[in-house]
């Protein structure tokens, strides 16, 4: 497979930029990582407006460029089959497709009150209450799935879904939320992930440049 190039942004904000890295990464792709400045207004859309729409993350792979973590996802599909990126059962990959869009195109008052911020630790945070709606269907999803396909993935190995809500999982734990037990493993499962303790271990590394996200709101 030929070398490609993704576009992120930062490792330590950039939630839609660890999607899409985790799901070229799941995908075995051969890839170079082109950092964008995070000063550029385009970009602080994505950090600070919460934006799925912006061109990052972008991949450019044999001539073909795509962006949107979605649309990377089901290119990848589409190249890399043995992947598995999605179930196999058609059940199963309908019921991921379902889960993936849900939190690709929802949960804005999750994404605005628990902006990503992996090198940030609060021992307790109080969740305004227009977003405590959204962490608690986050709740329903990972349990329902965990249940249904026996984890200790969403759908048992890891799939689009997982790489979608990873940085939900970085989020939980930035700000304390209590979870129950079933669903800490989760995110135990995806912080002891290889690409994802990767990707966390170069977010430590990173200045902190983003003030916006340091407040509390």
């Amino acid at each position: 497979m030929a070398q490609a190039t993704l576009t992120i942004t930062s490792k330590n904000y950039g939630a839609w930029s660890l999607r899409g890295w985790l799901l070229c990464k799941m995908a075995g792709l051969d890839f170079v990582e082109k950092p964008v400045d995070i000063d550029d207004p385009e970009i602080r859309q994505e950090l600070l407006l919460l934006a799925p729409s912006v061109r990052v993350p972008r991949l450019v792979h044999a001539g073909v460029e795509v962006w949107d973590t979605l649309a990377i996802a089901e290119y990848l599909n589409e190249i890399e089959p043995k992947a598995n990126l999605l179930p196999r059962a058609r059940k199963a990959r309908a019921h991921c497709r379902a889960v993936s869009g849900e939190i690709h195109s929802g949960f804005y008052n999750l994404r605005s009150a628990l902006p990503m911020n992996i090198k940030a630790q609060h021992q307790s945070f109080k969740i305004f209450s227009g977003a405590r709606p959204d962490v608690q269907r986050v709740k329903e999803i990972w349990a329902e799935c965990l249940e249904t396909y026996g984890g200790p993935f969403l759908f048992g190995k890891p799939t689009i879904a997982d790489a979608m809500y990873a940085p939900v999982c970085t989020r939980f734990r930035t700000y304390a939320v209590e979870l129950e037990p079933e669903l800490e493993a989760y995110c135990d499962t995806i912080y002891n992930w290889a690409p994802m303790k990767e990707w966390i271990a170069a977010a430590m590394e990173e200045p902190d440049e983003v003030v916006e996200l340091e407040v509390e709101f």
